[in-house]
């Protein structure tokens, strides 16, 4: 993109080399990042407040009386689900009545159901999972399925992301919604310049992400 010397760049990419972003800010091209890393000169970054985004699902299933959770994650170790799985972990010590475990596997349908066999294979009995996304909730959903364990009656489950098949699965998926359409009008305001205003940059923009509430969970049961 540097060399075809366009007017501006929107990079909208999980991880980058710190030596690209370099060679990016020395570019004198507007950059605006998607959730990668510090803003420097010539970038700007919207980030995504992961951490309130699972705060929120942590305290919603709390006051459904929920006391054991269940982690379902994946091997990547990129930033956003690496400050997933830290705000889950944080929540013990926010709330201490909280119990905590974790298991991880591939981030597809099938890892998502593997990492749910493996939280429960260890007896810890957790009465709601959070998953680090709605692909491995899904995948979740069919293995307690599969085990007999109904949705939301005897466990609840939430995911992130607010992809559409989070709507269309059954139960539909209580989640947490990125606003994607937001994001991409932020990004195309901050390099398309416009009348008596120049293209915006050196700044961090934080978007608060909206929690989701479907059937997916509900009150813990009765003696669990």
């Amino acid at each position: 993109m540097i060399g075809r010397r366009v007017a501006g760049l929107a990079a909208i990419v999980s991880e980058m080399a710190p030596e690209l972003i370099e060679e990016l800010a020395e570019s004198r091209i507007p950059v605006v990042f998607y959730d990668v890393g510090t803003p420097r000169k010539n970038i700007a970054n919207i980030r995504v407040n992961y951490r309130r985004g699972i705060e929120k699902v942590i305290d919603y299933l709390h006051s459904l009386g929920h006391r054991r959770l269940g982690f379902v994650g994946h091997h990547a170790i990129l930033g956003p689900i690496n400050e997933r799985m830290k705000a889950v972990m944080d929540a013990v010590a926010r709330i201490p009545s909280l119990e905590v475990r974790t298991s991880a596997d591939a981030d597809t349908l099938e890892g998502g159901r593997q990492a749910t066999r493996s939280l429960l294979a260890t007896g810890f009995g957790p009465t709601a999972i959070i998953c680090v996304n709605d692909v491995t909730a899904v995948g979740a959903l069919y293995e307690l399925r599969e085990r007999g364990i109904r949705v939301p009656q005897d466990m609840s489950v939430t995911g992130f992301d607010n992809v559409k098949l989070s709507e269309f699965c059954y139960p539909a998926l209580t989640t947490v919604h990125i606003p994607r359409d937001r994001i991409g009008h932020i990004m195309c305001d901050r390099l398309l310049p416009k009348a008596g205003r120049a293209v915006v940059t050196d700044l961090e923009i934080v978007i608060d992400p909206e929690f989701v509430v479907r059937d997916s969970t509900g009150p813990v049961k009765a003696g669990a």
